[in-house]
């Protein structure tokens, strides 16, 4: 609804308009149409009132009357006066073009003039001037009315384009947040199924694990069970070739008891024989004797009857007597493999060489060796579980070998004693076993013999890294510490040190032993690398026997290599823990007569039963790269070769 107010006075000339308030557009025109038709029979207005009011153009000419020649005159000054008492104004004109007008007005008006004559009687110049206000002011409303119907058209015309741009904005904006909200619930299932999809995945590769973890525990228990079987039937039939050995020996030694039995009761009759002819013999010469009357001691007493069973005792007691001797050097000597003894006689005559080597320049020469020695071990003590450190160190330990001044054997073997003398110490830490370890094979992938000069400095200083175990007997050594002398225990001031200290030393040397044969080094060989470990492992089982000394060994081993080895060997490094657990293990805990083997005991049954092999020992790591495992998957077959080599 649109309420139009009109811009006139409440009252002219005594005329009251009160106009309604609540006029609309249909009853606005309803309106001029009254007007229109009330006013339309008067003729009185000129011709001159055009219809070009439309465009709202104020008119500049007044309203005129028509009146009479003879009328002019006498209301010349009436008019005069009135004009004066009323004070006209110029009127306007109002176009209404939109109104209906007859096109016969003309018509009409003439028609008019034709049948009635003057429509308008002679009237006051008051009604005149009235007539003319009021027209004015009828002409100036309908200008008002249709400016303003004009201005409200504009402005509805204005306002519904507005609305209708609003409402297409309106309907874009509804448009893009409907494809914003699908866009996001269709990133919304996305995720979702994404999110489930990647979680089934998981479900997935999860139960495929798992399946793969159980088939591959079904076939290790199958195949451990496989192996027992093998095992056990192999223990049946050694045990039954060793009854059946037995019982050939005993028939064999039954046979040469019957023999020998049989040979001295023929020797035993043929001096019975022999004595009964000696006595008959004798018998004859006393009765010729007395024949011819000579004495009874003629010949002596007996002298011709030999003394057979004399010299047999005395040949039988001196055979006894080497047997025993042998035996007791058997049981006294070396408990080692072949092959490790031939290998470390090796090692041990180019080391003495060396030495020879050595003592023949240092009569030669006046270099001072001293300040060489002191340069390696500052070096040596200056090494540290860092790559960065690892490869400035053995760049300068190769730069000392390169030394022009010294020959290279010489700083070889000063080196190699440096290295063990670390590990001399009792507390000496696994990080710095597996930092030399690593520092010693990238030295010897340059220089190759100083790897066999290392590992004879290190047969020197333990046995066990042969490995080799000496048994005591009283008749190899004469006293309990040469005993201990021969297997490595030191002396100090006339006292032999402790065996705690002994095997402390013990470990700490097999701990860097088996940090160094487990070393990898990407683009380098380990020319003493895992394949002597499973060597070593193999020939310890085999003949090194189970007691306090030598499970220290065999442990301390275990703690450093045995991740590499079962990495590498697999199924066959579970094996020989099999053998551990049942074999050594049990002759371990045979031991009565020292009460601390029970410690060693508990490790190695921890270690096999906690599975600590599969876990990578603690400083084998340096801080950017791994000595363990530093290959990538799947070059582990081409680092690694055959397990079936080196099993004694």
């Amino acid at each position: 609804m649109i309420q139009l107010e009109l811009p006139s006075p409440e009252n002219v000339l005594g005329w009251k308009i009160e106009p309604c308030p609540d006029w609309t557009l249909d009853g606005l025109f309803s309106e001029l149409e009254a007007l229109e038709s009330k006013f339309s029979a008067v003729s009185l207005l000129s011709k001159e009132k055009s219809r070009d009011v439309s465009g709202g153009v104020r008119s500049v000419k007044g309203f005129t009357i028509r009146v009479g020649e003879g009328e002019a005159d006498g209301l010349d000054d009436e008019v005069v006066k009135e004009k004066e008492e009323v004070g006209l104004s110029p009127g306007y004109r109002f176009g209404c073009d939109d109104l209906y007008v007859s096109e016969s007005d003309d018509s009409e008006d003439e028609l008019v003039d034709e049948v009635q004559g003057p429509l308008v009687e002679k009237a006051s110049v008051a009604e005149d001037v009235y007539l003319s206000l009021h027209n004015e002011f009828q002409l100036g409303i309908q200008e008002g009315i249709r400016n303003r119907l004009s201005s409200v058209e504009t402005g509805l015309q204005d306002l519904k384009v507005q609305l209708s741009s609003n409402f297409t904005r309106i309907q874009e904006n509804s448009e893009g947040t409907h494809k914003l909200d699908r866009k996001r619930d269709m990133e919304h299932h996305r995720f979702i199924a994404e999110f489930l999809d990647g979680h089934l995945t998981a479900i997935q590769r999860d139960h495929e694990h798992r399946s793969q973890l159980e088939q591959k525990r079904i076939q290790d228990d199958a195949a451990r069970e496989e192996a027992r079987r093998k095992e056990k039937a192999l223990q049946e039939e050694k045990l039954r070739q060793e009854k059946a050995k037995a019982a050939e020996e005993a028939e064999t030694a039954r046979r040469a008891e019957e023999a020998r039995k049989a040979v001295l009761e023929a020797e035993r009759k043929a001096l019975e024989e022999a004595a009964e002819r000696a006595a008959k013999e004798n018998s004859t010469q006393r009765a010729a004797v007395k024949k011819f009357g000579k004495g009874d001691d003629a010949l002596g007493p007996s002298s011709n009857v030999p003394p057979s069973d004399a010299p047999g005792k005395s040949e039988s007691l001196a055979l006894a007597s080497g047997i025993v001797s042998s035996s007791i050097l058997a049981g006294g000597g070396v408990r080692a493999a072949e092959s490790a003894l031939k290998e470390e006689e090796k090692r041990r005559l180019n080391y003495e060489e060396l030495y020879k080597n050595i003592q023949t320049w240092m009569s030669s020469s006046n270099k001072d060796i001293g300040s060489h020695e002191r340069k390696i071990s500052r070096v040596i003590r200056q090494i540290s579980g860092s790559v960065e450190n690892v490869r400035a160190k053995a760049k300068e330990l190769l730069k000392i070998l390169s030394d022009p001044g010294y020959p290279q054997f010489v700083s070889m073997v000063i080196l190699a004693k440096k290295i063990v003398s670390v590990f001399e110490i009792s507390n000496a830490s696994d990080s710095s076993a597996f930092a030399c370890g690593q520092v010693i094979v990238i030295v010897s992938a340059q220089v190759p013999q100083l790897m066999d000069i290392l590992v004879a400095e290190l047969h020197r200083f333990c046995i066990y890294t042969v490995p080799k175990h000496v048994v005591f007997s009283k008749s190899a050594f004469e006293e309990r510490n040469a005993y201990f002398r021969a297997i490595g225990y030191r002396e100090e001031d006339g006292k032999m040190e402790e065996t705690d200290r002994y095997l402390a030393r013990l470990e700490s040397c097999m701990k860097f032993y088996g940090a160094l044969i487990q070393t990898h080094v990407q683009g380098m060989r380990n020319v003493h690398g895992l394949e002597e470990g499973w060597a070593w492992l193999a020939r310890f089982l085999n003949a090194i026997p189970a007691n306090r000394n030598t499970a220290v060994a065999l442990v301390a081993f275990l703690s450093t290599a045995g991740f590499a080895l079962h990495r590498k060997y697999k199924s066959h490094f579970r094996k020989l823990l099999d053998v551990i657990n049942q074999h050594f293990l049990g002759q371990l805990k045979k031991v009565k007569d020292d009460p601390k083997v029970s410690i060693k005991i508990i490790e190695l049954q921890e270690y096999i039963e906690s599975r600590k092999f599969l876990v990578e020992p603690e400083g084998s790591r340096l801080q950017t790269s791994l000595l363990s495992n530093a290959l990538t998957p799947g070059a582990e077959e081409q680092r690694y070769p055959s397990p079936n080599r080196y099993f004694y």
